[in-house]
């Protein structure tokens, strides 16, 4: 179960950071046997100056992108899966460009970013990756053909330009990253959101009843964070971020909920939204939301 809620944090997390940048679409299926793609991303064709705030994560993004984040260390199986889900699409769009009568471009394939909180020295070894000059230690490339790279994020050097990834990572790391994420200045144009998203899955954590020790230090650590926040969110209001996150979550979990739904949900007080944001795990179809409703 924590799993699944690290993967539609991370999910919701990629997002929010990519979605000025251009199209961003989350668990897509693709053909054959039933496979989802984590994160598709499709950059806007007239790019933007601010896509350096998003530092290496920003890089992944200023081409197509497949982005793939594993919330435990990735196995050598789980690396070949993701690196199938790629060649699916390379195939699907050499179809698409043959029935049109066009020429599949070098930059319309999508290059593929794995990212794992550790990995072992012998699987990057058994997959040929190297390390390129003109990019960060952590970042392990496979052959150019395989149009793939495998990132370490323990081994990411604490900086800026790693931030947006190391959130991503578990332990040490991840809370490194989050003392780094509190200390921005309050207007900077990701911190908010980001913290709400941070919030949400401490909430969706504390309700499990099997966590691991990273997640049980997690909700320790955040706790008096949240708290304060809290208490300014009150006093400010802040609750925006909270309905658009939840509208976000329902239209994954169960489509389009209609006008009606909406308004109710933006007349939910911050506790009534992160209850909902917890129960909204379980919800498969529209009724399940009403049912909450009904209840409240």
């Amino acid at each position: 179960m924590t799993r699944f809620i690290h993967d539609e944090f991370a999910k919701d997390y990629l997002e929010e950071l990519l979605k000025n940048y251009g199209e961003v679409k989350s668990s897509q299926k693709i053909s054959g046997e039933i496979k989802e793609i984590d994160v598709v991303f499709t950059p806007a064709k007239q790019q933007t100056s601010n896509l350096h705030i998003l530092g290496l994560l920003g890089r992944f993004a200023e081409n197509p992108a497949l982005i793939e984040p594993f919330r435990n260390p990735t196995s050598t199986d789980e690396i070949c899966d993701c690196v199938l889900k790629l060649l699916e699409v390379k195939a699907l769009l050499r179809r698409e460009a043959k029935a049109n009568q066009t020429k599949l471009q070098d930059a319309e394939i999508p290059k593929l970013w794995i990212l794992t909180p550790t990995i072992s020295k012998t699987i990057l070894s058994s997959f040929g990756t190297t390390q390129k000059t003109d990019w960060l230690s952590g970042v392990h490339f496979l052959p150019d053909a395989w149009r793939t790279a495998i990132v370490a994020i323990h081994q990411l050097p604490p900086t800026p330009d790693t931030l947006w990834l190391r959130l991503l990572g578990r332990g040490s790391v991840q809370s490194q990253a989050i003392m780094e994420l509190q200390a921005l200045p309050l207007n900077h144009p990701y911190q908010k959101a980001i913290l709400e998203l941070v919030y949400n899955l401490r909430e969706n954590l504390r309700v499990n009843q099997e966590l691991e020790t990273d997640d049980q230090e997690l909700i320790m650590r955040l706790e008096p964070l949240y708290q304060r926040d809290r208490e300014q969110a009150k006093q400010e209001g802040r609750q925006e971020g909270r309905q658009d996150l939840v509208l976000r979550q329902l239209n994954r979990r169960i489509g389009e909920i209609d006008a009606s739904l909406i308004e109710r949900i933006q007349g939910l007080s911050i506790e009534q939204l992160e209850n909902l944001g917890e129960a909204l795990l379980d919800f498969t179809t529209l009724a399940d939301l009403e049912t909450w409703f009904n209840q409240q």
